[in-house]
């Protein structure tokens, strides 16, 4: 295989490795230096066991087969750059340009897995997961398993993100993977563990999701990976939240704002700002709650982020109706429900019934809180969304309660009863049911 010049010794330097532990278990240090000077090439078994041993993608040591320009190559390395200081916008349009130069086949790979990284960091699902597919199959192609797992964590994140089934098994595959080379790329380990525990979350599993998200801050802690480790504070708050314990939930999310505020990670803090503006909700502080929630739409604004706005702006809604104002609770609940069909997120959907028929219920129109329930469990039912159908259940068996309709009433109740989360029914006058928007 052709090799670009000096790419091998690079990668061994960078990883702080000698001749023989580059080699070791496959070839030996001469054989390693023959190929560092361009005396011998390596097959692709050896280049692949390089890759592992230095960290690096296949694709950081192939020569350009045909010369692709040296704009392609530099506007690569940019990417990554603008990737990695969260000027997500500003790689998607390099990302673009890069595409259109005609780069050869080895770089294309790589380009389109950035590209739709940021595409998922600015909430844009569609355009990110025609590049992911086309990415995966590149290096399943090539033969370049640490690519092709994070290709596949990415995956899976944009399946949880868009409440699609299927995200729990692509991150074990994509974790099973990358713990399949030797040594194991612990940022990537780290990372994926975090996927995985995403997903679980986003599937109601709240205690695998906390136990993966500990196993996520051990090994990021290791590497010192500040943003890894704010988005598993995230994920561990929304946890605690799920499981009713408000006050760890709260502990943790502010943990990961403060780290977001000094990474200046504005996408993902406006979905942690949008939690913690849920936690003091449900802890009757209602200012608290929306200086936070609006923080977090503001920052929507800013970043252009679509992906999960939608369930934001249903957070406004509910604080609204618990404040009172059924009137602007109604609006919100229809610009949610507008804009999560357009987003084509189906939880987020059925829940924006569901709120629609508290509204109703507010304004005494029994008929209108029906059809809206009706809407909100099938469609709860239909995207397997078994916590948050049971919350629905409870919630529509209050109001029939009050409404005076006990049978219909019971059958709902023992629906809601049959979960053995904490929090799942809540007293009259306390917090509306909580919701999620994992990214």
């Amino acid at each position: 295989m052709n090799l670009r010049a000096g790419s091998v010794k690079q990668a061994r330097q960078e990883a702080g490795l000698s001749l023989a532990q580059v080699g070791k278990g496959h070839v030996t240090a001469p054989a390693i230096f023959l190929i560092e000077t361009g005396r011998t090439r390596p097959s692709l078994p050896t280049l692949e066991h390089i890759a592992r041993r230095t960290g690096k993608p296949v694709e950081f040591f192939l020569a350009d087969p045909g010369g692709v320009s040296d704009e392609a190559k530099d506007g690569l390395v940019e990417l990554e750059s603008l990737l990695a200081h969260g000027q997500y916008q500003e790689a998607i349009e390099l990302g673009q340009k890069l595409l259109s130069l005609g780069s050869s086949a080895h770089r294309l790979g790589p380009i389109r897995y950035h590209l739709a990284r940021a595409y998922l960091q600015m909430g844009k699902p569609e355009p990110a997961g025609a590049l992911l597919r086309q990415a995966s199959a590149h290096f399943e192609s090539v033969g370049d398993v640490l690519m092709l797992a994070e290709c596949l964590g990415s995956e899976a994140s944009l399946a949880y993100m868009t409440q699609q089934p299927g995200a729990v098994a692509i991150a074990e595959r994509a974790l099973a993977l990358c713990r399949s080379l030797k040594p194991i790329p612990e940022s990537t380990e780290s990372r994926l563990l975090g996927v995985l525990a995403s997903a679980q979350l986003a599937a109601g599993a709240w205690e695998k999701a906390m136990e993966l998200y500990n196993e996520a801050i051990e090994v990021a802690g290791s590497l010192q990976d500040l943003r890894r480790l704010a988005l598993s504070y995230h994920g561990l708050s929304y946890a605690y939240r799920e499981m009713g314990q408000t006050e760890a939930a709260i502990r943790y999310a502010h943990r990961s704002v403060a780290l977001l505020e000094v990474l200046r990670e504005r996408v993902s803090l406006a979905r942690i700002e949008n939690e913690l503006g849920l936690l003091l909700m449900a802890k009757g502080d209602h200012a608290g709650a929306r200086r936070h929630m609006d923080r977090a739409l503001e920052l929507t604004d800013e970043t252009d982020l679509e992906l999960g706005r939608a369930s934001m702006i249903l957070s406004l809604s509910e604080l609204s109706l618990q404040e009172g104002n059924v009137d602007a609770a109604a609006e919100l609940a229809e610009q949610s429900l507008r804009m999560a069909e357009r987003m084509q997120e189906g939880a987020t959907v059925a829940e924006s019934h569901m709120w629609l028929g508290r509204v109703a219920e507010q304004r005494g129109n029994d008929e209108t809180v029906d059809r809206e329930f009706e809407m909100a469990l099938a469609g709860l039912s239909t995207y397997g969304m078994t916590e948050r159908l049971l919350r629905c259940h409870g919630m529509y068996a209050e109001i029939l309660e009050r409404r005076g309709d006990l049978e219909k009433a019971y059958v709902h109740m023992k629906k809601a009863l049959s979960a053995s989360r904490p929090g799942l029914l809540r007293d009259k006058g306390h917090q509306a049911a909580e919701r999620a928007d994992s990214a």
